[in-house]
């Protein structure tokens, strides 16, 4: 259980794949943690080297007191990389995690070489929804909230089989502080003048189940970015590597060999 002790957070991470492989980064979303990727993972080439980390107030990582600011969870994980002497790295970010993807190569593009931002925008949601969702969490807990959020994650078939339940149950147990202080970074960030002025090759994967970013929100966040890519996955909700893994790695895996990082 590795955990990198940065200087006022120790930050839980796990690495996979050879030393000297070309890294691809994971980065989840709120109420969720590194295990969202553990289906995606097998169906990569071996040859990758995989980073994984839970964000702050998330998994095994510490949950500071809320609310927390973007630029404090691009800076996590741009120490991370720092830390493990990580470079030219393609970063996959989904949701918040996109958000961070989108943040980190606006500040560090020596550690970004490509972006895949899955189900995210560089503008979720407004004020209002956010400070009604952290004062639900904080007066009745995550609980309150988790029914209408599987609503909005999955699609109606996944909704009906069993593992919904370990989902639902990540996000319940998620620490209130990790929850709202992630909701309060969203809630306070802006991307849409800063990603437009980027140029590294990104490909934006769309959920058209998803309830959370609509495929037009992620599409239009990806028109920001000149020459990046979009990708609709059918039949999915706002967590395609949780509800069709092999067909999310397949398509992370084509935008890899296409930029020579594979």
């Amino acid at each position: 259980m590795p955990i990198a002790p940065l200087p006022d957070l120790n930050l839980h991470y796990r690495l996979d794949g050879p030393a000297d492989g070309p890294v691809v980064v994971f980065a989840h979303a709120l109420g969720t943690d590194l295990r969202i990727w553990d289906q995606v993972l097998p169906h990569l080439p071996s040859s990758l080297r995989l980073l994984r980390y839970d964000m702050r107030g998330h998994g095994l990582s510490d949950a500071p007191a809320a609310p927390y600011a973007m630029g404090a969870l691009v800076t996590d994980a741009e120490r991370l990389l720092d830390h493990l002497k990580i470079r030219d790295c393609v970063f996959v970010g989904l949701s918040i995690g996109g958000m961070i993807a989108q943040g980190l190569a606006v500040k560090r593009l020596d550690l970004v070489r490509g972006m895949v931002l899955s189900n995210t925008a560089a503008r979720i949601g407004n004020a209002a929804l956010w400070d009604d969702r952290i004062a639900t969490v904080q007066r009745d807990g995550i609980e309150a909230l988790a029914d209408a959020t599987m609503e909005r994650w999955f699609s109606p078939a996944f909704r009906a089989t069993p593992e919904l339940h370990q989902w639902r149950t990540m996000l319940t147990r998620t620490p209130v502080q990790g929850y709202a202080g992630c909701a309060a970074a969203i809630s306070g960030t802006d991307f849409l003048s800063t990603t437009a002025t980027l140029t590294l090759p990104t490909l934006a994967i769309a959920g058209s189940e998803d309830g959370s970013t609509p495929p037009d929100m992620v599409r239009e966040t990806a028109d920001l970015i000149r020459g990046s890519r979009f990708h609709l996955m059918r039949g999915a909700g706002h967590l395609p590597c949780v509800e069709n893994p092999a067909a999310f790695a397949a398509t992370l895996r084509d935008f890899l060999t296409s930029i020579g990082h594979a």
